[in-house]
């Protein structure tokens, strides 16, 4: 296959962190990115060069290009984590040229940002091959969320309680999370902030679905805890709301932060419950579980998450599908409709 020289992409404006945090809600493109052409990327050895069919916006993408991720911006370089196409050059590694020809989900990890682009560069390891019935929008969705939503629930049924607490509760992963737990007999109790996301989400699976901007939250909140007994709570928001939520929720009860959608300062209203009824606070980077989890159950998540998708038990919600020419003035107004996911078509 011939291969262009240069292509379109959306190119960091910054470099490193912001200095002045702007909250989590993408207002516009310009400040943080620019449409451009640059040079088509080469694989190195351990690489593979992917046609971007689709490439997805997540959460973290939007904390990326504000340069408040956990992770530093490269200015001039293309943006996104993560995408679906198809692999038309390869690296001299034997695992990246057996992916040529192959349509993948790929992650182009922390230092080959390029998914909003017409190529990237993704490492072979980083790359799913995709089996029939995988539609691209679910492809393009495929690591970040599905492969989290596994690990999470993997946690949650480590701990042994049929009832758990997810914040953010309307997201894409939140629902993945869901319809596993519905699958297996297990109660999420989804928090939610307007009443009209209830019939959603107990649909997706939700037991229980509580709005934390309805008068009585305090109340129901003590009342599902106290006959619920839930000990995980996978936050995506922190702030005042999931202080409160983990002050509400009984002995052993563990915190579990994945994101930040709140930048307000998350307070601990009672520390003595870490002492006395020993609760805990931690964190969740899938980065991280990929590189300290087996390969075995690596492998044995990939292929439920695509066989969820492909047999119909999960589904992606798809808010739009925005052409490269129109991303930046329609990404964000796209992403301010609720439920479901955008996605951009180099």
């Amino acid at each position: 296959m011939t291969l262009p020289a240069t292509m379109r992409a959306l190119l960091l404006n910054d470099d490193g962190y912001t200095t002045r945090p702007s909250g989590s809600v993408l207002e516009a493109m310009e400040p943080y990115v620019t449409p451009g052409t640059i040079a088509v990327p080469t694989p190195k050895a351990s690489q593979v060069l992917v046609k971007v069919a689709l490439a997805s916006i997540n959460p973290s993408d939007v904390m990326f290009i504000k340069g408040m991720y956990g992770q530093p911006r490269a200015k001039g370089q293309p943006a996104g984590f993560e995408g679906v196409g198809e692999v038309v050059a390869a690296g001299e590694d034997a695992g990246a040229q057996k992916l040529v020809g192959k349509r993948v989900a790929f992650a182009t990890g922390i230092s080959n940002w390029g998914a909003w682009a017409e190529y990237a560069v993704a490492e072979a390891a980083a790359c799913l091959p995709l089996i029939d019935g995988v539609k691209d929008v679910d492809g393009a969705a495929m690591i970040v969320n599905p492969l989290t939503a596994i690990a999470m629930f993997d946690i949650v049924k480590q701990e042994g309680e049929k009832a758990f607490i997810l914040t953010a509760a309307a997201s894409q992963l939140c629902k993945l999370i869901m319809g596993i737990a519905r699958d297996e007999g297990y109660r999420p109790i989804a928090i939610v902030r307007r009443d009209d996301q209830i019939p959603l989400l107990e649909k997706a699976g939700a037991a229980i679905v509580l709005n934390a901007e309805a008068p009585d939250f305090g109340q129901r909140l003590a009342e599902t805890c106290k006959n619920e007994k839930p000990r995980i709570l996978l936050d995506a928001v922190t702030g005042p709301l999931a202080a409160t939520i983990f002050n509400a929720m009984p002995r052993r009860a563990r915190w579990i932060i994945y994101g930040r959608l709140d930048q307000a300062e998350t307070p601990i209203q009672e520390p003595g419950q870490l002492i006395f009824m020993h609760k805990k606070i931690e964190g969740f980077w899938l980065t991280e579980w990929m590189r300290s989890t087996d390969p075995q159950r690596k492998g044995a998540a990939v292929m439920e998450a695509q066989k969820r998708f492909a047999d119909g038990r999960w589904s992606t919600d798809v808010t739009a599908i925005v052409p490269f020419a129109d991303a930046m003035k329609r990404v964000p107004e796209e992403l301010a409709k609720p439920n479901g996911k955008v996605f951009i078509a180099p």
